[in-house]
């Protein structure tokens, strides 16, 4: 839609442009935005904003694909920054502004998760029944444009029923995206429990553990003492361990099956042990 009757960038006062309202999409303040910032300092903004005029005001705009250059623009004192105006509706600008960063090499799980929604939203607002019938519909063309099956878009749209600070260990890479829609299915008071929990004990939940915490909140039966419990559970990955090739240690022992392996290298380094306590002690 935005490719025909492109118009011509035109200056707007930065005073005069909003953010898109709900977008879910983060500026954040990084490296990136750093370099962005000396960019534009140095070259100006070389690709124009896409905004849209405000319903019911006068020359104020809406943004839909420039978040970052706008914030950055702001930083470098700029007063005014080029864009293309189109007048979209709502529905047909959120679809505009979610396809326009969906492509990003860094996305984060939390901003495909409330994109995927936005847009979800947007497209039964437009559709009629014989072009978006079901939820289900809707999911498969999303993920049809996104290479995604529609099943997975439907997992990162459980993500947005996640408490911002669940949602945030999802982000950092701390929570998978399977544990974390099973954790989306926790009621608000669970996740906050959950996520002190987590704090406390300085470990995230399995897979496993997300999914009989599911289950017990479906049983009203998940308490913030059970999620500390299972919270305390040694996770077979979090046990520290020590690897050594069978073979390095089986020339010291040809006969020796695997447990008594493990006693000759305990008892080897026990040997050891007391063999530089001696040292110690004549060093002494």
């Amino acid at each position: 839609m935005m490719k025909d009757n492109k118009p011509k960038p035109v200056n707007i006062p930065v005073e005069k442009l909003r953010p898109f309202e709900g977008h879910p999409y983060k500026v954040l303040e990084n490296d990136e935005m750093n370099m962005l910032v000396e960019s534009i300092q140095q070259h100006g903004i070389l690709s124009p904003l896409i905004v849209r005029p405000l319903e019911n005001k006068t020359d104020e705009f809406e943004v839909i694909s420039g978040h970052r250059r706008l914030h950055a623009a702001e930083k470098a004192g700029i007063n005014e920054v080029p864009a293309l105006i189109y007048a979209l509706d709502r529905n047909a600008a959120a679809i505009a502004l979610v396809d326009s960063n969906l492509h990003r090499e860094h996305i984060l799980p939390s901003e495909k998760a409330f994109a995927y929604k936005m847009k979800m939203e947007s497209m039964k607002h437009q559709g009629t029944l014989s072009q978006v019938a079901t939820k289900s519909d809707t999911a498969a063309e999303i993920g049809k444009q996104q290479g995604e099956s529609r099943d997975q878009v439907f997992r990162y749209i459980r993500l947005t029923n996640l408490i911002p600070e669940l949602l945030q260990y999802v982000d950092d890479g701390k929570i998978a995206l399977t544990p974390a829609v099973e954790l989306s299915y926790l009621t608000k008071e669970e996740q906050t429990a959950l996520s002190e929990t987590i704090v406390s004990e300085q470990c995230t939940p399995s897979l496993s553990q997300a999914q009989r915490m599911k289950k017990l909140s479906r049983a009203e039966g998940l308490t913030p003492e059970i999620i500390a419990a299972m919270m305390s559970e040694a996770k077979a990955n979090q046990r520290e361990t020590l690897k050594l090739p069978l073979e390095r240690v089986r020339q010291f022992a040809p006969k020796a099956n695997q447990k008594q392996l493990e006693d000759f290298v305990l008892k080897a380094c026990e040997h050891y042990r007391k063999h530089l306590n001696r040292q110690q002690e004549r060093g002494r």
